[in-house]
């Protein structure tokens, strides 16, 4: 009988053991030198500014490395939904963003909406169409906007055509996209005669023309909340990540890519 209980009773040792290892693994690793990964879902129109703000972060935080998972934030914020192992979400869209909230998966006071955007309109730059404003948008054979149901920049399309009474006419002629780097491709190709994209976008292909800007009581405003995900298994640095993207460096790399500063 004395054995058995010593059997027992070292079986329990080790299961308390193993269950100390474990929640001293993130610890024990950053001390080993290894590195803590963080997973961004992020909206596709903010991967040349955040590709920019990886490189300086990770150099400060060498412990740390950042992945995104670029998309439309529609589609992103599903996946999050059905649970996808993320631990920030950055949406071109505040509904978007409201609807995790809703959800219990983001808290208001883990968000803050930090940026904002223009919708322009575009045609290729050796375009041969008198498309001079959003009104000669009748002389288009084919204009491309992202699927409104899961991009924000095609929702916002769609509103500004809704208000400007075109979209009923337009409608026939509507190519739709998975996100607005698709729009802008294919402008930049020739597929379409025009296309409505983000400002930060346009301003970084040089194979495109910006004839003009939607008027900002067109469409809903164009901001981008971000936001830390709840029960973050590495809620530290994600904080830090999240910390680091209100700085006034980021802001600067915002800017330079054609954001507007919200904060």
């Amino acid at each position: 009988m004395k054995k058995t209980y010593l059997m027992i009773f070292l079986m329990m040792m080790l299961v308390m053991v193993g269950a100390g290892c474990s929640s001293d693994e993130t610890e024990m690793k950053a001390q080993a030198g290894g590195k803590v990964e963080l997973t961004v879902s992020a909206a596709v129109s903010l991967q040349d500014a955040l590709n920019d703000i990886k490189k300086s972060f990770e150099k400060e935080n060498a412990n740390l490395e950042v992945h995104y998972n670029f998309g439309a934030s529609g589609a992103l914020q599903q996946q999050i939904s059905q649970g996808a192992p993320v631990d920030l979400f950055f949406s071109a869209a505040e509904d978007k963003f409201d609807k995790l909230v809703e959800e219990n998966l983001i808290e208001e006071k883990n968000g803050i909406d930090l940026v904002g955007n223009d919708l322009v309109l575009v045609v290729p730059k050796d375009s041969k169409k008198e498309i001079r404003s959003l009104e000669d948008l009748t002389k288009a054979a084919k204009i491309s906007i992202g699927t409104p149901e899961s991009v924000p920049a095609g929702q916002y399309a769609k509103q500004t055509l809704e208000n400007m009474n075109l979209f009923k006419e337009m409608e026939d002629r509507l190519v739709y996209a998975k996100d607005v780097r698709q729009v802008l491709t294919y402008v930049e190709t020739g597929n379409v005669d025009a296309g409505l994209v983000y400002k930060t976008d346009a301003l970084n292909s040089s194979k495109v023309e910006i004839i003009a800007a939607a008027q900002a009581d067109l469409h809903d405003s164009i901001i981008y909340p971000v936001g830390m995900i709840n029960n973050l298994e590495h809620s530290k640095e994600a904080k830090l990540f999240y910390d680091y993207l209100q700085t006034e460096a980021s802001m600067k790399i915002f800017e330079k890519y054609g954001f507007k500063n919200l904060k």
